[in-house]
């Protein structure tokens, strides 16, 4: 078995997602490639994907302490960027809860190009001491929640296909920068990403760590809260994607519950169907909170 068919073969085993995150692979001559499954929009672009392979290989040359190498990113890219950008900016002063638009404004992105990732790192240092680290694509989940714990979020460096701009199932720099970027640029959500990371480290169980990934996902990622009577985004994700703005409301809305997140089942390919909603952004953080500080590898919730 070669050594590029083993990364694979573990990709697959670690993340049920695999083939919808374009797993990277190093082959034994060092040659980094980038595996799209056939309905991912960059199958048959080939530019494209040799693109995201450059931009995988430096990642994966980065020393941690050094600053995210600048991508040369195309003029394709930067339109997509602008493009979805103001319409996520529009769609924001609608649907976005308050502590969002606050963080937003202090982060200041600009709309005009899109930005590297060195630069929303030292923007956001000097808001909350958070850091931005390059990955070549999806990180471990151990990996990846431990580095929040050192004030350090690992994100990806690429952009989603110019042909299907509104919402994408990979983490890319939209969701990286806007999504989370705003997040970590609060003191009041930087605080929870790094009890998160902390909450993981400490951990012994990977069934305790599937639950957090699980409430995680519901709250960081896909939370609401309500306010002056409304239901606001909250969530990275739904935050990033300008599909799930003009489709969230839809969903089937549930109250704040760590065992019924921890039930319940969730996409990653297309919208989801069914989140959760806390009664303000005060519960919203003591909620997670709560549970974070709670939580350990023998509690009841993980059996629930």
């Amino acid at each position: 078995m070669s050594a590029s068919i083993i990364v694979i073969h573990q990709a697959v085993l670690m993340f049920k997602e695999a083939t919808l995150y374009s797993p990277v692979i190093k082959n034994e001559h060092g040659r980094v490639s980038v595996i799209f499954a056939k309905d991912h929009p960059g199958y048959q672009d080939r530019p494209y994907q040799e693109h995201r392979a450059r931009i995988a290989d430096l990642a994966l040359r980065h020393k941690p302490d050094e600053p995210a190498p600048d991508i040369p990113y195309t003029e394709a890219e930067h339109e997509t960027w602008r493009t979805v950008s103001a319409e996520l900016s529009a769609k924001h002063r609608v649907h976005a809860c308050r502590e969002f638009i606050d963080a937003s404004e202090q982060l200041d992105l600009r709309h005009d190009r899109l930005p590297q990732l060195s630069e929303v790192s030292a923007r956001v240092q000097t808001l909350t001491g958070f850091t931005f680290g390059p990955a070549a694509g999806l990180v471990a989940q151990r990996d990846f929640y431990g580095s929040l714990a050192d004030r350090r979020f690992q994100a990806t460096q690429y952009i989603r296909h110019p042909s299907f701009p509104r919402f994408s199932p990979e983490p890319d720099m939209i969701h990286e920068v806007v999504g989370h970027g705003t997040h970590l640029s609060s003191n009041r959500w930087a605080t929870l990403y790094e009890l998160l990371g902390k909450t993981v480290r400490r951990l012994e169980s990977d069934e305790a760590v599937s639950l957090v990934s699980r409430v995680f996902w519901f709250t960081i990622e896909y939370g609401l809260v309500i306010e002056d009577g409304r239901t606001k985004a909250c969530g990275a994700s739904l935050l990033s994607s300008c599909g799930e703005m003009d489709y969230f409301l839809g969903a089937d809305i549930h109250p704040f519950d760590a065992a019924a997140m921890g039930r319940q089942g969730y996409l990653v390919e297309k919208y989801q169907p069914v989140l959760f909603r806390a009664e303000s952004f005060n519960h919203f953080e003591d909620f997670l909170s709560e549970f974070l500080t709670s939580i350990d590898d023998d509690s009841e919730l993980i059996a629930a």
